[in-house]
């Protein structure tokens, strides 16, 4: 008998093109669940080892090791500890007590459904063994004829293996067929997926920048960088890049001579228009590059609140917003920074209304007239920190000002300062439901409290723009907030 298996196993070796290791695990998994069967009552784990050598066999019945204090949830396949350990005092949890079998003769096993399980492990370790040979070759950007189309996704066939493009993954209006020839970014692998593991992509970002690096011999040998890349697939994408050689024009570098490597990568991608930016790290000039063809105006920068105002003149606010706001989009998916495009008396208008909103907050929070809280403006003063806490000879500064009325002001705005940090506290204390929620910062829950909202069904009833304007947090995220904080109603449901 024993010999009879080392004789099926070398046969399934060579037939399959498989180690015998392969083989043998698989035929241990058969015998498993043959003797699986055994057990009507009882949902039992089985181990069988074969010899590599001999052929012979061994089971055993085994239960997995757990803490006592979490008892048993699977009693067929598990064990406490402290009763395992009176088989083996070492043994420690996530270990297996084995329990000897008496082997079972091969040929018992119901031959047809044997060969099944087998044959099964196998196809599964040639599929493995055909997706790790193709990932070795280390290539983001494969090739392949498309063999059929599958709920509007291609199945497209590379050498000897299958991937999927999904029809989301696909440039939109392209129109592909059956035996059509494919190039595609290597998105991603599920190995969990019955069919097609490796799962394609001619929409993504990735597919343009790589694009551009098979086309640009600069990019590979270090003299030119790709910083990043936005599209709306099959309209328009923009590219930033950075040269590390000043001899080098990154942007004419790119397009090639008389257009020919922009050109190259705009027919395998029907057409898109490609805009090639200068990536700076001055993110307000890189915000002005990826902008263009619109000629900005001004720009002011808000760090904390990751945005920039782009003042633009009317000639170019179409220009500068785009098509469905098309161009702005894509700039600020570029550059990562938020982008309000405004023309001059928008922004003149909105400088006027902070202005009025700073002079209020000094005229209140220090107890001043509106000469004195204008005189600050004009210096330059954004904020009660900057004059409790700046070095008191920058303050000295400031003509109209003697040295007794800085200290009263360095003062008033300490007190203003601690006064404001007591009454976030309180605000936070009242908000405890809020900050066990995923997101939910002790600066956003004072936020919330501020607004009369201090619990998760409060924070639940806000439509996303009432929490935007509350907390001033972006879209998204004021989505995810409100979706956390329903949470809970749909378990109780």
């Amino acid at each position: 008998m024993s010999r009879e298996i080392l004789l099926l196993v070398d046969a399934l070796a060579r037939e399959k093109n498989v180690t015998r290791d392969v083989v043998f695990g698989a035929l241990e998994s058969a015998l498993a669940s043959a003797m699986k069967k055994l057990y009507k009552e009882e949902d039992v784990e089985i181990r069988v080892a074969i010899d590599r050598d001999t052929g012979d066999h061994e089971a055993f019945r085994r239960w997995l090791v757990v803490p006592d204090e979490a008892g048993l949830q699977m009693p067929d396949q598990q064990t406490l500890l402290s009763e395992a350990r009176d088989v083996v005092p070492n043994i420690e949890v996530g270990e297996y007590i084995e329990e000897a079998l008496e082997p079972i003769e091969f040929g018992r096993i119901g031959a047809q459904a044997a060969k099944q399980v087998i044959l099964q492990r196998i196809r599964d370790a040639e599929r493995e063994q055909l997706l790790n040979d193709f990932l070795e070759r280390g290539e983001s950007i494969v090739s392949g004829t498309i063999k059929r189309m599958d709920k509007g996704d291609a199945i497209i066939e590379i050498g000897k293996v299958e991937a999927r493009l999904p029809r989301s993954e696909m440039i939109p209006k392209e129109n592909l067929r059956v035996g059509d020839r494919v190039r595609a970014y290597l998105k991603g692998i599920d190995r969990q997926a019955r069919g097609q593991q490796i799962i394609l992509s001619r929409a993504t970002p990735l597919f343009i920048a790589q694009l551009f690096e098979n086309e640009v011999p600069e990019i590979e040998q270090g003299l030119l960088e790709l910083k990043g890349a936005a599209r709306d697939p099959g309209v328009r994408a923009k590219i930033a890049v950075i040269a590390h050689d000043r001899r080098i024009d990154p942007i004419g570098t790119c397009v090639g001579m008389r257009g020919s490597r922009v050109q190259a990568v705009r027919n395998e991608l029907g057409g898109e228009q490609v805009d090639i930016v200068l990536w700076s790290e001055d993110p307000a000039q890189f915000v002005i590059g990826a902008l263009a063809p619109a000629n900005v105006q001004s720009i002011v920068v808000d760090e904390d609140r990751h945005a920039m105002d782009v003042v633009v003149d009317e000639d170019n606010l179409a220009i500068a917003i785009g098509r469905a706001g098309q161009n702005v989009r894509l700039a600020a998916e570029l550059t990562g920074w938020q982008i309000n495009i405004m023309t001059p008396e928008e922004s003149q208008a909105k400088q006027e209304q902070e202005h009025n909103a700073l002079r209020e907050t000094f005229m209140q929070k220090l107890d001043v007239d509106q000469e004195v809280a204008d005189i600050l403006i004009e210096e330059g003063f954004t904020g009660l920190e900057e004059i409790a806490y700046v070095p008191i000879q920058e303050l000295l500064e400031i003509e109209a000002f003697d040295e007794d009325t800085i200290n009263e002001l360095r003062n008033r705005a300490r007190n203003a300062l601690l006064t404001e940090a007591i009454a976030q506290e309180e605000r936070v204390e009242t908000a405890q439901d809020l900050l066990s929620l995923e997101g939910v910062t002790p600066e956003l829950a004072a936020k919330l409290a501020e607004g009369q909202v201090s619990t998760r069904d409060d924070l639940a009833d806000l439509s996303v723009d009432e929490l935007i304007e509350l907390t001033g947090i972006d879209e998204e995220e004021a989505k995810q907030l409100i979706v956390r904080a329903r949470a809970h109603w749909f378990e109780q449901a």
